[in-house]
């Protein structure tokens, strides 16, 4: 049993696939309901919020991405998601409109608790980086201990990955991080696509940059990755 349990509403119209998936996040010590329907799945999610969410793309009444959408307008649960389409745009959508990771189909159900595990920790703190202290770059502030971000005094909803991303990047200011580093420094992945980190890098500069198509705090190192860029 997982030290870290939790419920998790599994939303999948394959029966087969659901209870697989149940079977094997029950043995981690998770509690898991199951659902065949995105709009049955947003009704429970948002009557009673679970711990964290494993959305099928693909759904009869309401699609993953509609219910993900919702859902973040709401409640920032985490969730991971499920695709059967090998499309790299259709995983950047998903993570675009939320999602914490994605695991495509056919996929492994020990590799898809193990993203579970991944997800919980980041989403409770337990992988926050290193100590307390409020991180400063001009009217940008980290506060890592509470969790906190603000601009220009106004208080960013950043989800826990994009926290995480933020502090570390800011903690190695002027340093360039390929995206297989940040990868592994960041998420704790030693394998997975890059893409995550690019659609990651994407939605925090629409949120810190005064202009996102021209970002001044987290800027492409061209043929490497990315670095933090000090404004003062």
């Amino acid at each position: 049993m997982t030290g870290n349990p939790a419920r998790v509403l599994v939303v999948d119209d394959d029966p087969t696939v659901a209870e697989v998936v149940a079977r094997y996040l029950e043995r981690d010590g998770h509690t898991v309901e199951c659902v065949g329907d995105g709009a049955e799945a947003l009704r429970r999610a948002l009557a009673d919020p679970p711990d964290l969410l494993v959305l099928d793309l693909m759904l009869p009444k309401m699609d993953g991405l509609q219910v993900c959408r919702k859902l973040r307008e709401r409640w920032p649960v985490p969730v991971i998601m499920l695709t059967a389409l090998g499309e790299e745009i259709d995983r950047v959508v998903g993570l675009e409109t939320g999602a914490d990771d994605y695991v495509t189909k056919p996929f492994s159900p020990r590799e898809l608790a193990l993203r579970v595990q991944s997800v919980l920790r980041r989403a409770r703190g337990a992988l926050v980086p290193t100590g307390t202290g409020v991180l400063r770059d001009g009217d940008l502030v980290v506060d890592v201990g509470a969790h906190e971000v603000t601009v220009g005094g106004e208080e960013i909803v950043l989800t826990a990955r994009e926290f995480d991303l933020l502090a570390y990047l800011l903690r190695n200011p002027r340093q360039a991080f390929s995206r297989m580093a940040l990868l592994d420094q960041v998420w704790g992945w030693s394998f997975g696509d890059t893409s995550t980190v690019t659609v990651h890098v994407r939605r925090l500069r629409e949120k810190i940059e005064p202009d996102p198509t021209d970002p001044r705090r987290i800027v492409t190192v061209w043929g490497v990755g990315y670095r933090y860029e000090p404004l003062t």
